[in-house]
Order: C-alpha cells, then structure tokens, then sequence
C-alpha cells in the first residue's frame, strides 16, 4: 500500500522545537567527543574556533532541511525527498546507507561511549569497553523487540542538561581555587589534516538537526517560527559546547584532555572527588543508551520504507502487527551493530566507527543540500512555508561546507572510513540484484 503524505497541523510553539531540538542533538558524544577534538586541534585557540564552525554549518544545514520537510512533509522524512530529487534507487542507497553504515555505525560507537564510562565504573580491563558495547547494543536491540510503549524522556535531557552544567561548574571551581590545569600541553602549529579530523568529532556532537529540522511543517507562524526556533536552539547548543570545552580545558588541559577516554569523568573527578566522577559516568552511560534507543528506532524504520518495495527484500520490510514495530529491520539492524561493535573493538573503538560512518554521512548531506536546489527547480509551485534564506548562497555554502567535510573524512581518516564508501557501493550492487521495486 502507497503512502501518502499527510497535511501537518500547525500547532507546535517554537519554544517547543528548541526543546526538541536541544533534546535531539545534546546526547553523549559531548562528553567523548571533546578529547578527540583536543587531540587534533594542535591548541586551545582551534578547540574553541572548530566548535564555532561546527555551530555554523549545523545551522546552514538545519535550513536547508526544513525548507525541504515544509515543502514535502512525509513520513518518510529526507527518504521522501532524496526520492523526489533524485529517484526510487537513490533513496534506497539511502535507506542502506542508514542500515548498513550511519544509523548502525551511530549505534556501535554509541555502544563504545557506553562501554569507556562503565569501565570506568566497574573495570573489566582492557577489552572491557568492547564488552560493555556489546551487551548494551544487544540488550537495547532486544528491548525494542518487545511491544512498544510510551515513555518520557523529557526528565533525561532535564538532567543531561544539568551534567553539562555540572562540567562547567567543576571548571569554574577548580579556577577559583587557583589548581593549574592537570596537563595544560604547548600549544603547537594547528596542520590542515588536524583540523579537519577535528571538525568531524565535533560535527558528530551537533549531529540531530536532520531529525528536528523536520517539525518546520508543524510550527506555528512557519517561517519567523522555524527561523527563530533554529537559531535560538543551535545558539545556545554552541555555547553550551563553547562552556565545555573551556571547562575541560580548564582542568584538564589540552595534554591530559587528549589523552583521556572519560574526560567528563575525569573532570568531575578532579574537582568533586571520584564519587562525583562515578555519578557522571552513570549519567552518560543513560544519555547514551537513551541515543541508542532512538537510533535504533528511526534506523529500523527507515530501512522497512526502504525495503518494503523491494520483492526480494519485503521479508526485512515487513511490519509487525504484535510488537507495533518493523521487528525483522531492528533484527537486521541490530546483527549489523554488533558486527560493527567487533570491527570497531578490533582497532580504536568510537575512533575507528566514527571514520566509518563520516564520510558515507556527508555525501547524503551533500546531497540534500543539492535536492533542495534540484526541487526548487523541478517543483517550482509546491508550497513552501518555508524558505531557505540568502538563496542560493546558503545551500551552495551548506553544500560546499560538506564537501569540505567528506575530504576531511577521506584523506585524513584511518581504513574505516574506505570501508564504509565500500560497503555503500555494495548497497549499489545490492539494489541491481534485489531486482525492480514494486510499484
């Protein structure tokens, strides 16, 4: 049966998508990102000035998308208007894309955030963040086996909040006290690959607004409403990132940042005492598994639209009637996860799922960027309620910007991130096999 598009209520408030929006995009990869980014940035000054940028090209991004989820307002959601701009088989390398590298490459290195912060609460030695990946990824799977219930989580970003602030006041404490910083490191000459390596943990810390950009469809007062929505809730994600940042640096320093695995623990730790730092790792090992929870549901999702008019495939597409979910994609997705959650524990953990899933992620945001110029040509009557400001200067600096990024994640990145272009290809391959999709 062929969906079709809904006609969206506008009923939601923008200080309702700022929450959401926040809710999307502040997860656990601010509290690992920041020492992989320290590690490359080659001095404070970089650290300060790649969060920055990463703010930038976030909101450039965010609208592009919601010019495109307002115009074609779909369940499918960026499925819906890759198809539109660029065909059927385009929009099903998406849907591999998300099944096969970004959405179980997000949940693996998740996975290993959840695995660094347990080992530091309960050790299990040196393979014990792999461990801990591997039952997290495959407890959570199994939970969204079960029938789907509703649930808030609303008390959860209340208190991810609260541990950002937390991290902020440690820094603020130990520089009222005076204490150095507990490695401070000399700040050397920042190289090219450095900073581009860099600007992809952060850019994994911003990562979400291709999920809120989507509500643009239902705020009130569309345009000014979205607008303002987005640019209130990036701003203050980017000063919350900025606060961070000076937080970790403060008490750890550049040195001992880069070379931490738990640097929101070690923080904590170093100002409050270890039972501080015990209680914040607790609270990452929750946001995280909350990130997990949700990755496996849009991911599952959108690999049953992918599948569903495949005929080879319709067993994955397949929509389960007693567990209210597409049972056979979380299966599918979760054996993937754990196959990558081995790959990863093989070389560097979230390092190496990062390269991974980076460079397949920017060519899909390439081309979004590109459907919305591709559809505002071939569908110059649809309704737009609203449009992408400094047409077409944004989009092309949004595409150029991602262009930009996919280099980085090529040239400087280790084997992983040419082991997910592989396995993108073998989606290509995939799709002449699985035969004509149904119509």
């Amino acid at each position: 049966m062929t969906q079709t598009a809904a006609n969206p209520v506008r009923g939601l408030t923008t200080r309702y998508v700022i929450v959401v929006t926040i809710a999307m995009v502040v997860g656990a990869g601010i509290f690992k990102s920041p020492a992989l980014v320290a590690a490359n940035a080659g001095s404070e000054g970089m650290v300060y000035l790649l969060w920055l940028v990463g703010g930038a090209i976030s909101l450039m991004g965010a609208l592009c998308y919601s010019e495109l989820a307002a115009a074609f307002a779909h369940p499918g959601g960026d499925y819906h208007f890759l198809e539109r701009a660029w065909g059927r088989r385009f929009a099903f390398l998406f849907a591999w894309a998300r099944f096969a590298v970004i959405n179980t490459g997000a949940i693996a290195l998740l996975g290993f955030v959840i695995g660094d912060y347990m080992n530091r609460v309960i050790s299990l030695g040196p393979h014990g963040p792999a461990i801990y990946a591997f039952a997290s990824v495959a407890l959570l799977t199994a939970i969204k086996l079960r029938p789907a219930g509703e649930a808030s989580d609303s008390g959860l970003v209340v208190g991810l909040l609260i541990g950002l602030l937390f991290l902020v006041g440690a820094g603020v404490k130990l520089a009222m006290q005076g204490a150095p910083p507990l490695a401070p490191g000399e700040a050397a000459s920042p190289s090219l690959g450095g900073i581009g390596y860099g600007l992809v943990f952060v850019l994994l810390a911003y990562g979400g607004w291709t999920e809120s950009a989507t509500l643009s469809a239902e705020v009130k007062d569309g345009e000014r409403g979205m607008v303002r929505a987005l640019i209130a809730s990036i701003a203050i994600i980017t000063a919350l990132y900025l606060l961070v940042a000076w937080a970790m640096l403060r008490g750890l320093g550049l040195e001992g940042l880069s070379q931490s695995s738990a640097p929101a623990a070690d923080l904590m730790a170093r100002a409050f005492g270890p039972s501080a730092g015990v209680v914040l790792a607790l609270t990452v090992v929750a946001a995280a598994a909350t990130s997990v929870n949700t990755t496996i549901i849009a991911g599952a999702r959108t690999t049953y639209a992918g599948t569903a008019r495949l005929p080879s495939l319709k067993w994955i597409g397949r929509w389960n009637e007693t567990t209210r979910s597409p049972r056979n994609a979380i299966l599918a997705q979760g054996a993937v996860s754990l196959a990558l959650v081995g790959f990863g524990a093989a070389y560097k953990g979230f390092e190496t799922l990062v390269d991974y899933t980076a460079p397949v992620y920017w060519i899909f945001l390439i081309a979004s960027g590109a459907a919305l110029l591709r559809l505002r040509a071939t569908a110059p009557d649809a309704p737009r309620p609203f449009r992408v400001p400094l047409y077409p200067a944004l989009p092309l600096l949004f595409i150029l910007s991602s262009g930009a990024m996919l280099v980085s994640a090529i040239l400087y990145v280790q084997g992983g991130a040419f082991f997910g272009l592989g396995i993108l290809a073998a989606g290509g391959i995939a799709l002449w096999v699985a035969g004509p999709e149904s119509p």
